[in-house]
């Protein structure tokens, strides 16, 4: 059956999908087609590397689809396969809290992570259930933090304050920005972003290594991304940083390696297999991937009401 879903999925992409790339034409949601071999540029001298780059980075994450028509020489552009996804993965998470005394690291805590995300309308949710890495235990922490364009909420449980009676919904509206950046700076996210940014991404290469810089937008407009690639055109570094003293939580740097495609049934999408992040210069997550689900078409993130009434005011 799930076999089934993907060739589904796959033909139906193919189908109504434009034959284009899809990218964000923000950080809030709207979701417009994208060449990649596209226009968009005004620089003849840096198009093509750019453009070249952000192919070769596509296509190594196995997120593009390229095909022929018939026998002639028409051809399909690019179509983005990668809208939504899941993940699974254990290790470990830092604080809140305070270091036990000075220069010590942050309070760990072992982590069991689960995450759901979608690009289309932009939305991402991440579970985690935490337990003190100390001798001492004590009580797990179950976490439900969710973010759907400009709306942040944390969940009692999976879908909590849809239905009356089902679980509770609590907005967290201040939070809206930091977690949308999850979503961003994650590899698939880099390349759309990127792709949505147009001239004003840019290529050089920093150590013998290629490294794309871009703005974010919309929401998150005054954030800059760096992102490194690494021989085979993976995204190995991302560092996110902004002037804005009061943007403390958007100041990251995060590191993805032992790609492979991990996926219980494979789909040729590649995803980092143990993920490393700091925020604001102290230890964030420490997480080894066990799976990950490109198969499945139906995460939704439906707002709750109470969430839309918060937000309106």
């Amino acid at each position: 059956m799930r076999t089934r879903v993907k060739i589904t999925k796959l033909v139906l992409i193919a189908l109504v999908g434009a034959a284009f790339v899809q990218t964000a034409d923000s950080q809030t949601g709207k979701a417009p087609v994208v060449e990649l071999r596209g226009a968009n540029s005004t620089s003849a001298n840096d198009a093509p590397d750019r453009l070249k780059t952000l192919r070769a980075a596509a296509t190594a994450l196995g997120m593009v689809r390229w095909s022929d028509i018939g026998a002639g020489t028409v051809r399909l552009p690019g179509v983005d396969v990668v809208t939504t996804m899941e993940l699974w993965g254990s290790g470990t998470t830092y604080g809140p809290g305070q270091p036990n005394k000075a220069g010590a690291s942050l309070p760990a805590f072992k982590t069991e992570y689960h995450a759901a995300i979608a690009y289309n309308p932009p939305a991402m949710r991440v579970e985690m259930t935490r337990t003190s890495a100390d001798a001492q235990g004590g009580a797990a922490q179950h976490t439900i933090e969710v973010v759907r364009e400009k709306y942040a909420w944390d969940e009692s449980e999976i879908g909590a304050g849809l239905v009356p009676g089902k679980g509770l919904a609590a907005p967290a509206l201040a939070a809206v920005n930091s977690r949308l950046l999850r979503l961003w700076i994650l590899p698939y996210g880099i390349v759309k972003a990127a792709l949505a940014a147009g001239d004003k991404t840019t290529v050089s290469v920093e150590n013998g290594a290629t490294v794309i810089t871009f703005p974010l937008s919309g929401q998150l407009a005054g954030v800059m991304v760096k992102a490194t690639l690494d021989t085979k055109n993976l995204v190995t570094k991302v560092e996110t940083r902004t002037d804005n003293p009061g943007m403390g939580d958007m100041v990251t740097e995060t590191e993805y390696s032992d790609y492979a495609d991990h996926g219980e049934i494979p789909t040729d999408v590649i995803s980092p297999g143990h993920v490393v992040q700091k925020q604001n210069g102290r230890p964030f997550l420490d997480i080894r991937m066990k799976m990950v689900d490109g198969n499945n078409p139906y995460q939704v993130f439906p707002v709750p009401e109470n969430v839309k009434k918060a937000a309106a005011h």
